[in-house]
C-alpha cells in the first residue's frame, strides 16, 4: 500500500474502531435499558447537586506562567505554531490572548477550532505492515492547551472545594497516583488477612 490516502483512511478505520473491538461499544446502545449515556448515569446517580461554577478570570500573569510551564517543543498541530515560538512571542501576545480566554470564560464556549487535533501514527514494535503496531498521538495546537490548563485548574479547584470525587479516584489528582491505589488495596487486604476474614 503506497497510496498515503490509502493509508490515511486504514490508520483512521483502525484508531477510531480499536476501543469498540477492545472493550465493546463504549458508545453504548440506546435502545439498551442497562446501557446509559455518561450523562444519564451522573444525572440518575448523584443524588447532591453542587453549586454552578463561577469561572474566576484569568490574569496575564496566570497566562504567563501556563505559556512557561509548557515543553519546548517543535512539533504543532494543525496552526503550524510549536510551543517554542509561542514562549518566544508570549510578551507581545499575553494581553490579547488573556482576552481571548476570559471572553470563552464568560461565554462557555471552547473554540471549534481549538478541538483539531492532527492524529499521527507511531510504531510501537513488530510487523509494521500491521496498524495494530502503532499507537495514535494527538498533536493539539499551543493555544489549546494554554485553555485547557485554565480550564483544568478552575474544574479541579472546584472539583476538590465541593468533594465532588471519592478519594478512591487515584487517577489525574493532584498528589494520587497508581502506587498510591495499589499500596490502599495491599493495606486493605492485608488488614483482612489479620483480622481473620
Amino acid at each position: 500500500m503506497n497510496n498515503p490516502e490509502e493509508i490515511a483512511n486504514t490508520f483512521n478505520y483502525y484508531f477510531s474502531t480499536v476501543a469498540d473491538i477492545a472493550f465493546g461499544n463504549i458508545k453504548g446502545n440506546n435502545d439498551s435499558k442497562d446501557n446509559m449515556g455518561p450523562s444519564n448515569y451522573l444525572i440518575t446517580n448523584l443524588n447532591n447537586t453542587f453549586s454552578r461554577i463561577n469561572w474566576k478570570y484569568a490574569t496575564t500573569y496566570e497566562i504567563n506562567k501556563i505559556i512557561k510551564s509548557l515543553k519546548t517543543k517543535n512539533s504543532y498541530g494543525y496552526d503550524k505554531i510549536p510551543t517554542k515560538i509561542l514562549k518566544l512571542s508570549a510578551p507581545f501576545i499575553i494581553s490579547p490572548l488573556t482576552y481571548i480566554c476570559n471572553k470563552s470564560l464568560s461565554s462557555d464556549v471552547f473554540c471549534d477550532r481549538l478541538k483539531y487535533a492532527i492524529i499521527k501514527p507511531v510504531y510501537k514494535k513488530g510487523d509494521k505492515l500491521l496498524t495494530a503496531n502503532y499507537r495514535p498521538i494527538s498533536l493539539l495546537t499551543s493555544f489549546s492547551k494554554i485553555f485547557e490548563k485554565l480550564i483544568y485548574s478552575r474544574l479541579y479547584k472546584n472539583i476538590s472545594t465541593n468533594n465532588i470525587l471519592v478519594k478512591e479516584q487515584y487517577g489525574f489528582r493532584i498528589n494520587s497516583s497508581t502506587e498510591a491505589a495499589s499500596y490502599d488495596v495491599i493495606n486493605e487486604i492485608l488488614k483482612a488477612m489479620n483480622s481473620g476474614q
